[in-house]
């Protein structure tokens, strides 16, 4: 039986990018991230309401891509368990010391090569002077400007094969697989779990996303698709680039949530999904074509 909630949440995610100057400002200006801190070529970044300090890492790096992808363990003990797992699964790569605002994180990669960390030790987010919530069940006071994104809602890789990084997933870490693409032919096209080409953010609402797409173009931020619904997970979603070639996702923080502990994965047919979306235009080409870093 894989283990189950030894895995709290997806913590943090490091975004590379060529132009650091021209990402931040879209991080910043356009989806309302606040600026905490920097170290070397990286700046911290945090989201309204993530309690805790770090929500993006952006690194200045000679392409774009998702570099490392941090899950926080439910306790001590459970990241040890982890550990000693991924430890022997043989994809370990050692200890490290977090960035600023979390403890030592142990770092890994699954079978496809993206590399993970996963920790315990943090520091919940203090706002400083003139970002106090009156609410203080409440990270920081609502932004004025931007978007602005609430949290990091998942990130989704593109990989040679799916089942086996599934597999790992769901084997070393607990996560539990939702929805899966299976082509005609009994192939795995794709498969979503409960801590998942781009990386996305929650807004507040449907509103929030028609919101994104007025500042986009008021912006000068490149729209690839949408707004449309997705059929798997249901998400209302706009797609932009950021100004270093990354695929960024914003959608509705009202979607699905699966909290069964024997969800049965759900299968989409090839001819379910040649469908496209639940409603709105087609997928787009770009969506399959397009991914980062870039690769021949």
């Amino acid at each position: 039986m894989p283990p189950q909630h030894e895995v709290a949440h997806l913590a943090h995610v490091e975004l590379r990018t060529p132009v650091p100057e021209e990402s931040l400002e879209f991080c910043t200006s356009y989806l309302g991230l606040t600026e905490t801190g920097s170290a070397g070529s990286s700046v911290f970044l945090h989201a309204w309401d993530d309690y805790e300090q770090i929500t993006v890492k952006l690194t200045a790096h000679a392409t774009s891509g998702v570099g490392r992808t941090s899950l926080r363990a439910a306790s001590p003990e459970a990241l040890e368990r982890r550990v000693k797992e991924i430890q022997a699964s043989g994809r370990g790569v050692g200890w490290a010391d977090g960035d600023p605002g979390y403890g030592p994180v142990y770092i890994f990669t699954d079978p496809d090569g993206h590399e993970f960390g996963i920790y315990y030790e943090t520091q919940w987010y203090s706002p400083p002077a003139g970002q106090v919530p009156s609410l203080k069940n409440q990270a920081q006071a609502y932004p004025a400007h931007g978007v602005p994104v609430r949290r990091l809602d998942h990130v989704n890789y593109l990989g040679a094969e799916v089942v086996p990084n599934r597999d790992y997933l769901v084997g070393t870490l607990g996560a539990m697989v939702t929805e899966q693409i299976v082509l005609d032919d009994g192939t795995t096209a794709g498969s979503w779990t409960t801590f998942t080409n781009h990386i996305a953010f929650a807004v507040d609402s449907r509103e929030g996303i028609l919101r994104a797409a007025d500042l986009a173009l008021d912006h000068g931020v490149f729209i690839e698709t949408g707004p449309h619904k997705h059929a798997i997970q249901q998400t209302f979603f706009l797609y932009v680039y950021e100004p270093g070639g990354n695929r960024i996702e914003l959608c509705n923080a009202g979607a699905r949530l699966v909290l069964a502990p024997d969800w049965r994965p759900l299968n989409w047919t090839e001819a379910e999904r040649a469908k496209g979306q639940a409603w709105g235009l087609r997928t787009i080409e770009s969506f399959h074509t397009h991914g980062t870093p870039p690769v021949a």
